[in-house]
């Protein structure tokens, strides 16, 4: 009766469980898997979404991009960062998700395949398969800086190959695909005749002062075909206004081409509501200060977890350039669903397990960056001693 695109066993694995049995007992622990900045302790103003409440939102003026004035704002943003985007190349969405999908109905006919980074969040194999296609793994390499794997990028393609995902900075490990990286992912593209969606929603966090700018930008580029995902989720802290947006950028053929399919698939759905759209001029100009708050609070965060890393011999922390996450590599005690387990039931902190992410080998745990300060470095005390005491018990 049900379709195969949505998979059929669908039972909670030991940390859900686990989760759900803490929580019914009262128990309390940090959570150091938070990544809702709504519920993050971030300063918002009462009136933030004061601006969904103008009365143009009541005359529904069906666009399929998007109005032209909500289009214009998010130009205007990429020009606060230097990158000149025209707004007739920008198409809104309800969501980088939504954005995904769009683009996979655009690119790729069912059983088509698209390349998708290893580690990374676990989104792409439900959304691939959500639209009837296959996620294809290639790899990210740790050497002290985070790169990418061209051998097994390579091995990945395939004469199904329509895309070639890259997540920049990428969460986890909050690498940047930098501009020779891009430079052969494009040539790679160009021998299979696919296309580059860049993943940027994390791009205005650097974790030190501007290492983004060694990372590639594919809206500068005129070659092949290009696109740039963004929304209010993480550049305004905004997740429940449910904005994205879509970037062209390439060959100005292949971009017409693009936009003119894009046009029709957007004209089928509409999702994003015209109070939002009226109201995002204002809420990007007003998320600046959410995005400085967030910006501070990761970057905090990390030089904590860095100071106490340096002062245990068991533990170290992955080298990362931006977004909310941080690898910290840990000594292997035991199956990391395991480790988990024992470290929210009896030390009271939860991390995400790196197999979470689909890191290749144990053992790893992902801590969020936007957890408030005090509470971080609480957490990461209890993480780190778990290990610190468990080793010298030894």
């Amino acid at each position: 009766m049900f379709s195969s695109r949505i998979q059929s066993e669908l039972a909670k694995n030991r940390l859900t469980k686990a989760l759900e049995a803490c929580r019914s007992r009262g128990d309390v622990f940090i959570d150091l898997t938070e990544s809702n900045p709504t519920r993050a302790a971030l300063d918002y103003p009462d009136d933030l979404l004061a601006a969904l409440a103008d009365s143009r939102g009541l005359v529904y003026t069906p666009e399929p991009f998007g109005t032209l004035e909500a289009r214009c704002a998010v130009a205007a943003e990429f020009g606060r960062r230097s990158l000149g985007v025209h707004p007739e190349r920008i198409v809104l969405t309800g969501s980088t998700s939504e954005a995904y999908s769009l683009l996979f109905k655009v690119l790729c006919n069912a059983g088509d395949e698209v390349l998708v980074p290893r580690p990374s969040y676990p989104l792409f194999e439900h959304l691939t398969a959500l639209d009837a296609i296959v996620a294809r793994p290639y790899d990210l390499e740790y050497h002290g800086v985070w790169a990418i794997d061209f051998d097994s990028l390579e091995r990945a393609c395939s004469p199904s190959t329509r895309a070639v995902i890259i997540v920049s900075p990428n969460n986890p490990t909050g690498s940047f695909v930098k501009e020779h990286e891009l430079d052969r992912i494009a040539a790679v593209c160009a021998r299979h005749n696919a296309a580059i969606v860049a993943d940027e929603v994390f791009a205005e966090y650097p974790l030190a002062d501007d290492p983004a700018a060694a990372s590639g930008q594919v809206l500068t580029r005129r070659d092949g075909l290009m696109f740039s995902l963004g929304g209010l989720s993480k550049s305004a802290g905004l997740p429940q206004v449910k904005v994205g947006w879509i970037v062209c950028a390439g060959r100005d053929e292949l971009v017409r081409d693009a936009l003119g399919r894009l046009e029709l698939a957007c004209d089928s759905y509409l999702s994003v509501s015209t109070p939002a759209q009226v109201a995002l001029p204002d809420l990007l100009r007003r998320g600046a200060d959410i995005r400085a708050q967030i910006l501070a609070r990761v970057r905090a965060n990390y030089r904590s977890l860095q100071a106490r890393a340096a002062a245990t011999a068991t533990c170290r922390v992955l080298a990362a350039e931006g977004g909310w996450y941080a690898v910290v590599q840990v000594p292997s005690l035991g199956p990391e669903e395991d480790l988990v387990i024992d470290l929210v039931e009896r030390h009271g902190v939860l991390a995400h397990p790196g197999y979470f992410f689909d890191f290749p080998r144990e053992s790893f745990l992902i801590v969020s960056l936007l957890v408030p300060e005090t509470l971080f470095r609480e957490g990461v005390s209890r993480l780190f001693g778990y290990f610190d005491c468990t080793l010298n018990a030894s």
